[in-house]
């Protein structure tokens, strides 16, 4: 069997005041291209179909059309889609058992009660069944009723509760079994700092969403979402397949894709085939000085460091710079303090409460952002 692997489209996305739309676009048309060529079976999407948990009109169209044209490009194909933590489980969830019915399974909620279990999708080929276990993204509050509590009556850790929740489950083990998950699973003898996160994703303080990825190992195959950067998590077989395109700065020239996955009979290990991404623009950071950083003008999303160290005419620099960079995101100027642009000030209203701390704050050193980060998006999941 062959199915492919993608996930954390984060359809809605502004790279700081770039709408993507057309470039998300360019990328599912890829996907679809891909499918057409590489015939998979199934297609999953671990998670994080949108960027905000009300998408827009406009997201939603966008996402409606790739499922449409994923599904003329192989109609006897199987969808499998879970709800990321950018998503709203209960929106997701909409129309699941009509959709089931046509081959797309949208789960956005996981189980809740003592009879609920994690959705099952069983797929078949030559060597039997396949099962996929579709596990939405899970806080220990949403699932304490099966997982239980400590004894003071509070919470489950993430790795308590996932542990539990799986376990559970009654996993033919002399079957070919999917975890399809969007959690934070951390390779064994691993700690959070040694994984490398993207300024995009949302880190809880204190990283405790952190799962030990020892119970991904009742699983042939583990397809994850959540890290924007394709990783293994201790295994060829344990895999976050990374963003299709770019969502932040800190993903600069990184090479995307999807995985293609092929599974034999059980006694052999799934093949992994990265399905290389190619953006309608990069995004890009480009650093020296001014005249420097002028001769390399493109058309790819653009932020530029400027490492001159006398002063320079501001509109003037912008406007050369805009000129240059159409797609521009921002400018820096490496070493002085106080160099915020006129053209910084004019776009801050645009800014997410992160980058809007941070020009506030100026320069705040990579300690400082990381825990300046964690504490607004907790903020933000609280609310």
């Amino acid at each position: 069997m062959r199915f492919f692997h993608l996930s954390d489209l984060h359809i809605g996305l502004k790279l700081i005041n770039r709408d993507l739309r057309e470039d998300q676009e360019y990328i599912f048309d890829q996907i679809t291209d891909y499918v057409k060529k590489e015939a998979p079976q199934a297609l999953v999407i671990a998670g994080d179909i949108y960027d905000k948990a009300v998408p827009s009109a406009e997201a939603v169209e966008v996402f409606d059309h790739l499922i449409e044209e994923l599904t003329k490009a192989a109609p006897e194909m199987t969808i499998m889609i879970i709800s990321g933590n950018h998503d709203s489980g209960p929106r997701i969830n909409c129309f699941r058992n009509v959709l089931s019915r046509q081959n797309v399974h949208m789960i956005g909620i996981p189980p809740k009660t003592e009879e609920e279990f994690i959705e099952k999708v069983i797929l078949q080929d030559a060597y039997g069944n396949v099962n996929f276990y579709l596990l939405p993204f899970v806080k220990p509050s949403m699932v304490k009723e099966i997982t239980g509590t400590d004894e003071n009556g509070n919470n489950l850790s993430y790795d308590e509760t996932i542990h539990r929740l799986i376990e559970r489950e009654k996993i033919n083990q002399d079957q070919r079994n999917i975890l399809v998950s969007h959690q934070f699973y951390l390779p064994v003898g691993k700690t959070a700092e040694d994984v490398e996160r993207m300024d995009s994703e949302i880190r809880t303080v204190g990283n405790i969403d952190e799962i030990s990825a020892d119970i991904l190992e009742k699983f042939d195959y583990a397809a994850l979402g959540h890290i924007h950067k394709p990783m293994k998590v201790g295994k060829e077989t344990f895999r976050y397949c990374g963003t299709p395109l770019a969502c932040s700065v800190s993903e600069a020239e990184q090479q995307k894709g999807i995985l293609m996955v092929d599974i034999f009979e059980k006694e052999n290990q799934p093949e992994v085939t990265v399905l290389p991404l190619n953006p309608l623009r990069q995004v890009r950071v480009i650093k020296g000085k001014l005249e420097e950083v002028l001769k390399q003008g493109c058309e790819d999303y653009v932020t530029v460091i400027l490492t001159d160290k006398v002063d320079l005419d501001v509109i003037d620099m912008q406007d050369r710079l805009r000129l240059a960079f159409p797609k521009l995101l921002e400018i820096r100027r490496e070493g002085l303090r106080n160099a915020v642009t006129e053209m910084q000030m004019e776009e801050q209203k645009f800014l997410d409460p992160f980058e809007l701390c941070c020009a506030f704050l100026q320069d705040t050193d990579e300690v400082e952002k990381e825990l300046l980060m964690d504490v607004i998006h907790t903020v933000q999941e609280v609310k």
